[in-house]
């Protein structure tokens, strides 16, 4: 389904405090014991842009378009979307399901070049376009994960990660994009499910 504009009806806040305390809660998709944030390091923070490195090679313009109107609808009602100081609950004319909006989450995953990366895990259409728009942020920084569990995919390397990442127009990716590089065969073992401590947080495409 195309991107069609939709009005926010309703707006429930939620402290620093049970941001941090719904992560700890989180568990893998895979592995409904395992707890990755659960004695990480959390904070919510700003980072500087060449401090940060998207995995995801694409990004949908529909959703691009999702996050402005996001933003706007916030705006009016008297939120900021690039500094949401914990997180909101949000419903729209569009669904009567709540929607947890949680800060773009950033891990810090050491490479095997010995590098320390700050990859973004969550938020990446959200990123662009605070990027876009000359913003800095305010994300969950998640430090000292378990080694077990990094992100499930590669950061973009080189020195403009964001300019490689292409855009796409409508819902079909094109079979030739390398969409992200995954760590391992297997990967969504290390997918994070958010739903497991939030509410339509959104998930992996094709979670089974």
């Amino acid at each position: 389904m195309s991107f069609s504009p939709f009005t926010i009806t309703k707006v429930q806040t939620h402290t620093v405090e049970e941001l941090m305390a719904g992560l700890r809660k989180v568990v893998m998709l895979k592995d409904r014991e395992a707890l990755p944030y659960a004695k990480a390091d959390l904070s919510l923070t700003t980072l500087p842009w060449p401090d940060i490195r998207p995995a995801q090679r694409y990004l949908l313009v529909d959703g691009l378009n999702k996050v402005h109107r996001l933003e706007w609808e916030l705006a009016r009602l008297g939120h900021d979307l690039f500094n949401l100081n914990g997180y909101l609950t949000i419903w729209t004319d569009q669904s009567h399901e709540p929607i947890d909006l949680l800060p773009p989450i950033i891990e810090t995953i050491p490479e095997a070049d010995g590098s320390l990366v700050n990859i973004i895990n969550d938020g990446a259409h959200r990123m662009y376009v605070a990027r876009l728009e000359w913003r800095r942020p305010q994300v969950i920084l998640a430090q000292n994960l378990p080694p077990q569990y990094p992100y499930y995919a590669y950061p973009i390397p080189g020195d403009q990660p964001f300019e490689a990442m292409v855009l796409v127009e409508g819902e079909v990716i094109p079979a030739n994009l390398i969409k992200k590089w995954h760590r391992q065969e297997d990967n969504k073992r290390l997918y994070r499910d958010f739903n497991s401590a939030f509410q339509n947080v959104g998930g992996p495409r094709g979670q089974g």
